[in-house]
Parts: C-alpha cells; sequence; structure tokens
C-alpha cells in the first residue's frame, strides 16, 4: 500500500517512519527501496535522451530511485516542496549558503552556531566578497535592525550549538523575510519529529543525517528541505557543484529512519533523566538543557517544541585541568565527536569562537550526548567522573 494517500498523511509519525514512503508493491512487493549504484542511465532513443530533463533519472549524479525515496520521505517529516542530499551535515550547511549568497552580499549568522559553519562563513564566504555579521540568540523581531538593503541571508540554529539558546523563530523570520532575505536553520538537534522549521516561516530546513536519523556512528551525510520558493535554486547549486550522496550511505540513512522515532524518544527520556540528576548535584554550576524549567528559554522551547533530543550540556563546578580528570575517567561515556547514535559521548566545549553569546560562567562547560544505556549505568560513569574532578581540585 502506498503511504502518499491522504489518509496516510494523517497517520502517526512512527507509521510513516516504518511505511514510507516507500511503496514495497511498485518493486516486487521488497520493504525497503532498492540500493541502486549508477552512473550512467540509458535511453531509449535520441529523442529521448534530448529531453532528458523530463526523465526521472538522466545521470547518477542527478538522483537514482534509492536518493529519491529517502528525499520523499525527508519531504514527508518535513512538509517540503523538495529536498537535496549531501555528503556530510556541514556540506547541507555550506551548500544552501553558496545558492543564495554572491559578492556584496550581506549574511546575518547567529552567534551560537556550529563552529564548523562560523568557519566557512570567516573562511570561504568572506573571501568571496560575502559581508558577515553575527547576532545575539535572544534577538527575535530586533534583528530588523541589522537588516540591510544587501542582506540576503539570515541563518539559525535553534537550540544554539553547546550552549542551547533558544529563539523565537517565527518572529526572526518574519522580520527577515520583511528584509528581503532568504532563511536558514541547522534543526539537526531536533529533527523534523520536534521541530518543522517550514512550520514557522524558515525557508531551509538543514539537517546532519549523520546524526538521529542515521543513529548507528556509522554513516556521514546531510540533507536540506525547501519551500517552494527556494528549492529550484537549491538543486540547481547542487548540481553545479557536483555532490550528492553515495547509495549504500543513502540506504543506511533510510534505515535509521524507521526506527528514528523510538530511539528519540529512549534518548529524550533518559538524557531529562541524567539532566535532572545533574542539576540537584552541588558540584555542577548549571545544566544547559531547554527541557528543564529553569532553562532561561524553557518558555520559548516549549512553545516552538514536540519534545527534545539526547544532547545537552552542564557547568562543572572546576577549572578546565578538573574537566580532563572528569572526562578521562568515563568509561562508558566515551570522548569523541559527533552525536546521535546508540553510544553516550562527553567533549569539553571550547566557546572561544563567539563575540556575542559567550556561553555560561562559574566552570567548564561539557555537552553530553545521551546513548541508549541504562540511566543508572550513565550516572554510575558520570559519578566516578565527578569523583576524580573533585580529587583534581
Amino acid at each position: 500500500m502506498s503511504t502518499n494517500s491522504p489518509k496516510n498523511k494523517q497517520q502517526g509519525v512512527n507509521t510513516r517512519l516504518a511505511h514510507g514512503p516507500y511503496d514495497p508493491h511498485s518493486l516486487h512487493g521488497f520493504v525497503n527501496p532498492p540500493v541502486v549504484h549508477a552512473s550512467t542511465v540509458l535511453f531509449e532513443n535520441t529523442e529521448r535522451m534530448k529531453n532528458r530533463a523530463a526523465s526521472p533519472y538522466s545521470y547518477g549524479l542527478r538522483g537514482t530511485p534509492t536518493t529519491t525515496a529517502l528525499e520523499a520521505a525527508l519531504d514527508d517529516l518535513e512538509g517540503s516542496a523538495g529536498t537535496i542530499l549531501v555528503p556530510s551535515g556541514l556540506a547541507a550547511v555550506t551548500i544552501p549558503l553558496l545558492a543564495f549568497l554572491s559578492s556584496g552580499d550581506h549574511c546575518i549568522v547567529v552567534d551560537s552556531v556550529y563552529s564548523p559553519t562560523r568557519k566557512f562563513c570567516n573562511g570561504t564566504l568572506r573571501r568571496m566578497g560575502v559581508s558577515v555579521e553575527y547576532f545575539d540568540p535572544h534577538i527575535g523581531a530586533g534583528i530588523a535592525g541589522l537588516m540591510r538593503p544587501e542582506t540576503k541571508v539570515v541563518f539559525l540554529e535553534a537550540p544554539g550549538s553547546n550552549t542551547f539558546e533558544l529563539m523565537d523563530v517565527a518572529a526572526v523570520c518574519e522580520a527577515a523575510h520583511a528584509g528581503g532575505a532568504v532563511t536558514m536553520i541547522d534543526n539537526t538537534w531536533a529533527t523534523p519529529l520536534l521541530f518543522r522549521p517550514l512550520d514557522h516561516g524558515v525557508d531551509l530546513s538543514i539537517h546532519a543525517l549523520t546524526k538521529y536519523p542515521g543513529g548507528h556512528s556509522d554513516v556521514m551525510m546531510g540533507s536540506v528541505s525547501a519551500n517552494a520558493a527556494t528549492y529550484e535554486r537549491l538543486r540547481e547549486t547542487q548540481m553545479q557543484i557536483g555532490v550528492n550522496a553515495a547509495p549504500d550511505d543513502t540506504y543506511l540513512v533510510l534505515r535509521g529512519l524507521k526506527t528514528m522515532g523510538v530511539r528519540l524518544a529512549r534518548h529524550e527520556a533518559s538524557a531529562l533523566a541524567v539532566a535532572t540528576w545533574l542539576e540537584g548535584r552541588d558540584d555542577v554550576v548549571s545544566v544547559l538543557h531547554p527541557a528543564l524549567p529553569s532553562f532561561p528559554g524553557h518558555d520559548l522551547w516549549k512553545r516552538q517544541f514536540k519534545g527534545s533530543s539526547g544532547l545537552f550540556g552542564f557547568v562543572l563546578k572546576g577549572d578546565q585541568s578538573a574537566a580532563a580528570a572528569f572526562l578521562d575517567t568515563l568509561e562508558i561515556f566515551g570522548l569523541g565527536y559527533s552525536w546521535g547514535g546508540h553510544e553516550s559521548l562527553a567533549v569539553a566545549v571550547d566557546l572561544s569562537d563567539r563575540t556575542i553569546a559567550k556561553g555560561p560562567e562559574g566552570g567548564a562547560l561539557i555537552r553530553l550526548q545521551i546513548g541508549l544505556e541504562d540511566v543508572e549505568d550513565l550516572k554510575a560513569d558520570l559519578e566516578a567522573g565527578f569523583a576524580a574532578a573533585a580529587r583534581r581540585g
């Protein structure tokens, strides 16, 4: 049965993740789409070759049935007019920026952005002649005061990377659109299950599919889902640059999507349990988790998001040497970058590249990714880390 009918659009998200929108009966009843490895596509005759733009597939770079299946699944989740797939989350950031910015343009970026995004903006974009300016994540409608005639892009991330600041996304987008700019957001923390940016006025929703959609720390991929006004230009830029996702990686993300809903619920519940436990500790200065009532942006989170994921931060009472002792003692938590996989991770956070959103004070900032392990085991591992930090102090 196809999942594209109006009836199925009303089904719950886990049902839709499990069943669609790929129709098994379109290929002999096999429940998963085929993994198509392809470069050359053959045409029946010269007329079809001449009019290849009308064909669903014309060359492997432009897409295959495998990439189409994932693009359609993401469009269903995002409510988007079209999605592109790229080899990494960072590529999902850079391609839409390149699509909508030219020399002489002005780009406004939230100061709590993912640090590789900042490096691209400060490096490649500025070398292109683009003026880049950073803004306070709490600015809301006040972003209108930063708009110029040459402002073409406003780039958001919510919650903010590492420090999890919330913003009024709809208010920022309304002001940006009034000034003639395109809006794009890195929505990796929430996935479209917890926040659908296009419903709040965002033009392009960016994801590192490496994280929760992949879910097993074994694939790198990104996506950009666009509204009807921006999709054609985004897609054409992707083809001009010449990047698409590899078929085997695409299949891994398609497989990961099937269980993303149930995994994300587990990540959320476990992370909240650990965050609440951390809040009660004397050796913790503060916990940076948007779903905690104590978090400064909690009301904004409740108004805009359907839930929370497994990534949050906390401020350890102590200096960087105490943080190192804490981290080096951990056994279940791995010391590694990325997140969204089955395993828990911990990293010390460096905010030295910030210009406005300086982050919390009073100790060392540590970011945790809460995986699928048992919560009591995670607490015991963290307890050992706290004991080591105390001995260092």
